[in-house]
């Protein structure tokens, strides 16, 4: 059974009984549903999933304002001080993120951290060249990607 399809569809039924079909109520609709669909997963078999990665990706989103609100701090910082610590450079990443759209998920939040630009991705999806504003250690950097963004990126998509 798609939990998720269920989700929506509860939610659209509540939009539809409170008479007003918006954003807001269709987003209420969708954490009602998800409120009774957690309460009453000991019905829907393997839903406990859904619940898993739903959490997962609100983990996602939550570190990636963080690093976001940190990175663009960090960088304002280095272009408004007379002395620049930033040292550039082009770092190899190899990865363990598997699929297409999850190298897609995690290119995109590197490219999107200011401070930070995926470059490329080899063919066979095991290697990410990045370019860092502050790759003073590419070991460090590697390490981070691969404990942090890597890490939470491939407990979305499990």
């Amino acid at each position: 059974m798609n939990i998720f399809g269920l989700n929506i569809a509860l939610a659209v039924i509540w939009a539809a009984l409170t008479g007003e079909i918006t954003l807001l109520n269709l987003l209420v609709g969708f954490g009602l549903g998800s409120a009774a669909l957690f309460v009453t997963r000991p019905l829907f078999p393997g839903c406990d999933s859904y619940f898993t990665r739903t959490f997962s990706w609100i983990t996602l989103i939550i570190r990636f304002i963080w690093e976001l609100i940190v990175s663009s701090l960090q960088v304002v910082w280095d272009v408004l001080t007379p002395q620049q610590k930033s040292r550039p450079g082009i770092v190899s990443v190899p990865l363990d993120v598997e699929g297409e759209m999850a190298v897609l998920v995690l290119t995109n939040y590197i490219s999107l951290t200011p401070g930070t630009l995926s470059l490329d991705v080899t063919e066979d999806c095991n290697t990410l060249y990045i370019h860092a504003m502050f790759a003073d250690d590419p070991g460090e950097i590697r390490r981070q990607i691969k404990e942090g963004v890597e890490a939470r990126v491939r407990e979305a998509f499990e």
